[in-house]
């Protein structure tokens, strides 16, 4: 009997997913799933494959090498798709994918399997990675191939007694890592529909956060926050005590139409509280440690950066170029950010740094000023030139 290896959630695709490969495909199935923070009954989920019927199952705790070596690159590109979504599912794909086929290797198994749909962007994330680290896999996609709506899944996993997360009376789909939450399904593909309070997990709403702000100090180095308060934290513990304060505060909502890769527009809804402040914060700091020029270049190169993250290209050789050159503008960006988090908003207060770009002798309009305002003029007349030129002939053609 062939073998396969599962990339398993616990949630409603991937549990019908092992009942069905096994029924259909005549396939011992072994379910694999990722720790990579925020869900709190992962020896349940465990549990819930061998009870659906998998041969075996395991959870692979990988939050520190997710923050370290996912999260935080992504953070000093500013790694941001569509302006709105920080990339929580986008970036955690790679890294699962990869765990999921060491695992296939060591099982000797003879294909990996995901959980995503034909019409979703996890499809490519998963088999592209497979492809280039591990291309001797058979990949499997039974949620593609089945071809089942929702309700038919429900009906399917409600048939095989399998124990599922949702119902036709709580039909949200969510994705949990440290850098953000996600949810889908149900009243939420209506874009015209506010967002049911009941959808919202971590964050509060934001009139009902508490009437005071708080504040929060947040020190970089290189680019990587390293102290939260004072406090030297491990990356996904600094995240997770992050999403805890900001979400109290109703910070890190986001709800956006969303343009996938395959070429369908899609409404989605996010809860990315320690994403949005560290965000924030490392932006705010740039903007007092990167010089101008550098600065707007990098902005281009980020939205490049993620692109190539949004559409499963993490193990691309463009997306290790660009880490060279993110990492090379980070070399200056150390330094404190101090963050006020209040009723749904995170807004940088005050900022600091050993590498500061500000000269308040520069920037002053008091005694203390050095600007040589004389030299403006000169500058003006230079910097303008060749528009004017440009114009002046454009004008005399006219009069021809």
């Amino acid at each position: 009997m062939a073998k396969v290896v599962l990339a398993y959630s616990g949630g409603l695709d991937t549990s019908v997913a092992i009942r069905w490969m096994k029924d259909e495909w005549g396939m011992e199935v072994y379910a694999v799933a990722i720790d990579l923070g925020e869900e709190s009954d992962y020896e349940g989920i465990r549990k819930r494959a061998l009870d659906i019927g998998a041969v075996g199952s395991e959870v692979i705790d990988a939050r520190e090498e997710f923050a370290r070596e996912f999260v935080f690159p992504a953070l000093k590109a500013n790694a941001v798709y569509e302006d709105r979504y920080p990339l929580s599912t986008a970036l955690a794909r790679p890294l699962i994918a990869k765990l999921v086929a060491e695992v296939a290797v060591r099982e000797q198994a003879d294909a990996v399997a995901h959980g995503a749909t034909g019409k979703g962007n996890d499809q490519v994330r998963f088999e592209v990675t497979w492809a280039c680290l591990f291309p001797e896999l058979k990949q499997l996609a039974p949620i593609r191939d089945w071809g089942m709506s929702r309700d038919e899944e429900i009906e399917y996993a409600k048939k095989h007694g399998i124990p599922i997360p949702v119902g036709k009376e709580s039909p949200y789909s969510y994705d949990t890592n440290l850098w953000g939450k996600s949810a889908e399904a149900g009243p939420l593909e209506d874009p015209w529909v506010e967002p049911p309070s009941d959808v919202h997990q971590w964050t509060r709403e934001p009139d009902e956060a508490p009437d005071e702000p708080a504040y929060v100090e947040i020190e970089f180095e290189q680019g990587a926050p390293v102290l939260l308060d004072g406090e030297s934290l491990s990356p996904a513990t600094m995240i997770a005590r992050l999403n805890a304060l900001a979400g109290e505060h109703g910070v890190g909502r986001i709800d956006m139409i969303e343009s996938r890769l395959v070429g369908i527009k899609s409404r989605e809804t996010y809860e990315c509280p320690a994403a949005v402040v560290l965000l924030a914060a490392h932006r705010d700091l740039e903007g007092l440690c990167l010089e101008r020029e550098l600065a707007h270049y990098k902005r281009v190169l980020e939205l490049k950066y993620s692109e190539l993250v949004y559409y499963g290209l993490w193990y691309s050789p463009l997306r290790r170029a660009l880490d060279a050159f993110m990492d090379c503008t980070q070399e200056t960006v150390s330094g404190t950010v101090r963050v006020k988090l209040h009723k749904g908003n995170c807004i940088p207060v005050g900022r600091k740094s050993p590498h500061s770009l500000y000269r308040y002798e520069l920037a002053t309009y008091d005694q203390a000023d050095r600007f040589d305002q004389a030299a403006a003029k000169g500058f003006i007349q230079l910097w303008g030139l060749s528009a004017q030129t440009a114009e002046q002939v454009r004008r005399d053609a006219e009069k021809e």
